[in-house]
């Protein structure tokens, strides 16, 4: 299966999600690039959308190869057999930039905003798509903290493995490819997938808040 573009495989994942359709909830985009599915779907779904803000720890020697995640409250996903092959005090330094910078990137994107509360709500968790799993993982942990009533993951595609294994952690999983031979990137999955730009993510953010609002000014 391919996707011509993020919005592509947004309005795909939206079809897909029609069943939560009004259902009080929200809808977790992880930044950057699953924030252009993320809005896409929110709209749909007609639910605020909110960030979750993992940060991916890359191998030393193969920054693109994820070996843990960290998301803003220092709450990590790791391969641990990978972890413990590298330097401890390059390793914490490097957590501690992660961490640092996914609260920095919550500043810069929503400005001080509050979390849309989702306590006994639907939270939907959305990416464009997941390789190793970890940040997806820590993000499942991250919204499991805020305690809704039912978790669901939402993405275009992943490992079949992956899925089989985060199922497990949540109520629904929505993957659109399920295909069994992953092709080992995400981006291969894609005709474009140029990355997201902080301007594009923020200029997102600002539409659906606005869109909530006059959601909420009309029902008045």
């Amino acid at each position: 299966m391919r996707f011509r573009d993020r919005a592509d495989a947004g309005e795909q994942l939206a079809q897909a999600l029609k069943k939560y359709q009004r259902q009080d909830g929200v809808v977790y985009a992880l930044p950057r690039g699953g924030v252009v599915l993320g809005a896409i779907v929110a709209r749909a779904l007609d639910m605020p959308l909110d960030l979750l803000i993992p940060r991916k720890i890359g191998h030393p020697l193969q920054p693109e190869y994820a070996i843990c995640a960290i998301v803003e409250n220092g709450e990590m996903a790791c391969n641990q057999q990978e972890v413990a092959r590298v330097d401890p005090r390059w390793f914490q330094q490097v957590v501690a930039a992660e961490r640092h910078e996914a609260r920095r990137r919550r500043e810069l994107y929503l400005g001080g905003r509050e979390p849309e509360p989702v306590k006994g709500k639907t939270a939907i968790i959305v990416d464009d798509g997941i390789a190793t799993g970890l940040t997806m993982e820590v993000a499942i942990r991250d919204a499991k903290r805020r305690k809704p009533a039912q978790l669901v993951v939402a993405v275009p595609v992943a490992p079949p493995d992956t899925v089989e294994q985060l199922s497990r952690e949540v109520d629904d999983f929505v993957v659109l490819d399920r295909s069994r031979h992953y092709l080992g990137a995400v981006g291969a999955y894609y005709d474009y997938f140029n990355q997201t730009t902080d301007d594009e993510v923020i200029e997102l953010l600002r539409s659906a808040v606005a869109a909530e609002r006059r959601k909420v000014h009309d029902r008045r």
